[in-house]
């Protein structure tokens, strides 16, 4: 998102959103090498299928990116160096032992390892940081987690780009 703006007041665009991987607000922490093969895995299999991420805002000291995770998308456990606050537009997830909708949301302070399963529609959510830089620490050490999680990939990769955001 190239934008000009006064600190005090700014418009943005969905529409002029760029992609989350191209703007360089995130640096990838160190991995081991459970971590490396993993998701070298995941990207042979065809992970980037499963998410679409866009930058909608980004100053000094805050970002919000759009969000939409398809269905079963298998998101590693991992950490931010920045707070967050995520807000659930449309879908669901399960955090925890919580099935988390619409309207619903939740908050992740700086460096707390979380993870999150999007439901049968997928989740389509904003995320709110506290920093325009941060990075993304993943921290999924569990060969398990990664033979299942390219599983999944296996059986959504051809369903996933037939998908709709929930709600839409």
């Amino acid at each position: 998102m190239k934008a000009s703006f006064d600190p005090k007041f700014a418009l943005f665009r969905a529409k002029d959103a760029e992609n989350f991987e191209e703007s360089g607000l995130m640096s990838v922490g160190e991995m081991s090498e459970t971590v490396i093969e993993g998701s070298t895995r995941l990207a042979q299999e065809g992970y980037e299928a499963g998410h679409q991420l866009k930058l909608l805002f980004a100053m000094p000291g805050m970002s919000l990116t759009h969000v939409w995770f398809k269905s079963g998308f298998p998101l590693p456990r991992h950490s931010h160096d920045a707070d967050c606050l995520y807000y659930i537009i449309a879908g669901n997830l399960r955090i925890g032992t919580e099935e988390l909708g619409a309207g619903d949301g939740f908050y992740v302070g700086s460096d707390v390892p979380y993870a999150y399963t999007p439901g049968d529609q997928g989740v389509e959510l904003l995320e709110f940081r506290s920093s325009n830089a941060f990075d993304i620490k993943l921290l999924a050490n569990n060969p398990a987690f990664w033979e299942r999680a390219a599983d999944t990939v296996r059986a959504k990769k051809d369903v996933w780009p037939d998908e709709a955001m929930p709600g839409k």
